[in-house]
């Protein structure tokens, strides 16, 4: 059934006449249900033309006759074709190689003056299989998708300046039309082409898809629409880094919610001029959200550091702990890069025992996403088997959200650690047994001259909750503390200078260093441990 009814019918003859498509017609006549905007863009000229067919109304169709049926279709398979001349990198982005035109051609179909196209030709089932061809083509695994659509600043303006005829048209009739009232042109165009894709790819659309499909639009011929608004709006227009125009459909429409009607209509013509060529298409896009993947490490090395180790641009050590798991992953995933994040850091020297520490790797843009628990650990086993520096446990997928229990509590939680201590003076197993019997010891630690250039100058209380020695030999012993997370051992030990007190020299009332120190526990109950 035809949405119009006689009430639209000066409306849509007015459009119509200046040249505005039919499903923007709809648009501004209200016609807010899908069934009618999915029709073909040919079925829709000829219901519209039969609608708005009367004696009185001939001179008008005459005028805005569509090009005969054989010249429109050519015209639009040139269009959809010219997708063609879009070529795919690497990362799933497809740009333009020649011209920047999908059309290039004038064509001789009547553009709409609103739209600038969309709605006529990048609708139609043929340019959403062009786009699909696209996606299969880019490598990557998904089992739905959000599309989403970037439209020229411009078209914002256009669609002011048709509000403001149909708004006064209607004023004419004592009717109204609030901007609300108008159905936005990306609702209508996602109303259209949605069931496209899921017949398509056979996947649904769903808005909450880590996988998104982007379709970047332009119109050059109109581009200089919104200048006239910096003269009048100049600060809805303040240059951005990483904006490569100060017109942003965000600026375009606090501009437009700023100006007066009569200026808008003093500066712009309404109705907008009907252009020559359609919209190119920038870029078609595909990209994932990023996947994330926990587990527990052990460091048996005290040669690697956590993260790359890069002084003055200058790399120290060849590898980290974080390249030796990530590296697998990168290449399993068919990501970009990597984020690692652990509960904690240790030192280069510091291994790590234990049931290990928790970490997380966020893996950007991956194109495979979809493992089995069986793939997830042979992918441990693979990266275990790889070095003897490092071995990972209870590997898995994991959400974003999940990777807040890693960092919850990071200062309360506590961490058991053993450290083999040096002492200037000769000891006895009788000198050292006193700590045995001290517990929550406070100390007030100073932030360590050694991270000082990283870390903000501070004093932090910190707890010792327990310290248990073994006696070596006479300048020698092993200390095992249970200690609230973020306290730096080394410094316990010998004072930093004084940095740190109490220290285990100052209890002693001699000098003493640490030779080795170890992590032996990291009391964070995340990620769930595994079976093996």
């Amino acid at each position: 059934m035809f949405p119009l009814t006689e009430e639209n019918k000066h409306v849509a003859q007015l459009l119509f006449s200046t040249g505005t498509c039919p499903r923007c017609i709809f648009r501004f006549c209200g016609v807010d249900f899908h069934a009618p905007y999915k029709l073909s863009y040919e079925e829709l000229l000829n219901e519209l033309q039969k609608f708005l067919e009367t004696e009185k109304d001939e001179l008008v169709l005459e005028v805005s006759n569509p090009p005969p049926k054989k010249i429109r279709l050519q015209e639009l398979e040139d269009g959809i074709d010219g997708i063609d001349n879009l070529s795919q990198n690497g990362k799933g982005r497809v740009s333009i190689i020649e011209d920047g035109s999908i059309a290039s051609k004038n064509s001789s179909l009547n553009v709409c003056n609103v739209c600038l196209g969309i709605l006529q030709r990048f609708c139609e089932k043929d340019f959403i299989k062009k786009v699909c061809q696209k996606v299969e083509a880019s490598g990557f695994e998904f089992n739905n998708l959000v599309f989403s659509v970037s439209f020229p600043p411009q078209l914002s303006v256009r669609e002011h300046a048709a509000w403001l005829l149909v708004k006064q048209e209607m004023g004419k009739q004592s009717l109204s039309l609030g901007r609300n009232d108008v159905v936005q042109l990306k609702e209508a165009y996602k109303w259209i082409t949605h069931p496209l894709f899921t017949e398509e790819l056979g996947v649904p659309i769903d808005g909450k898809s880590l996988f998104e499909v982007s379709v970047v639009f332009a119109h050059p011929e109109t581009v200089e629409d919104c200048h006239f608004l910096r003269a009048i709006c100049p600060d809805c227009f303040k240059p951005a880094k990483n904006k490569q125009s100060v017109f942003t459909r965000m600026a375009v429409m606090k501009a437009l919610n700023k100006i007066k009607e009569e200026d808008f209509c003093r500066q712009f013509p309404c109705p907008p001029n009907s252009p020559k060529a359609v919209c190119t298409v920038l870029e078609i896009e595909c990209a994932h959200g990023a996947v994330f993947v926990a587990g527990r490490y052990n460091k048996y090395s005290r040669t690697l550091p956590q993260t790359p180790w890069i002084i003055d641009g200058e790399r120290k050590l060849e590898s980290s702990v974080g390249e030796l798991i990530s590296g697998h992953l990168l290449t399993v995933f068919k990501a970009e890069s990597f984020n690692f994040s652990s509960s904690g850091r240790e030192d280069v020297d510091v291994r790590t025992l234990g049931n290990g520490r928790p970490f997380a790797i966020e893996l950007v843009n991956p194109h495979r996403v979809h493992f089995t628990s069986q793939e997830i650990k042979e992918l441990q086993q693979k990266i275990n088997n790889s070095s003897n520096k490092i071995q990972v446990r209870d590997l898995q997928l994991v959400t974003r959200e999940a990777i807040g229990h890693m960092k919850e509590g990071e200062e309360e939680k506590t961490k058991t650690y053993s450290a083999l201590i040096w002492t200037n003076k000769a000891i006895q197993k009788k000198d050292i047994e006193f700590l045995n019997d001290i517990k929550d010891l406070k100390i007030d630690q100073k932030t360590p001259l050694r991270v000082l250039h990283r870390r903000p100058l501070a004093v932090r209380t910190r707890l010792i909750h327990s310290m248990e020695t073994c006696y070596v030999d006479e300048h020698h012993f092993r200390l095992y503390l249970k200690t609230q997370a973020g306290t730096y051992i080394k410094e316990f030990v010998h004072g930093d200078f004084g940095r740190t007190k109490p220290n285990i020299g100052s209890l002693m009332n001699m000098t003493a260093d640490i030779l080795e120190l170890d992590v032996e526990s990291v009391d964070v109950d995340w990620p769930p441990a595994l079976d093996d």
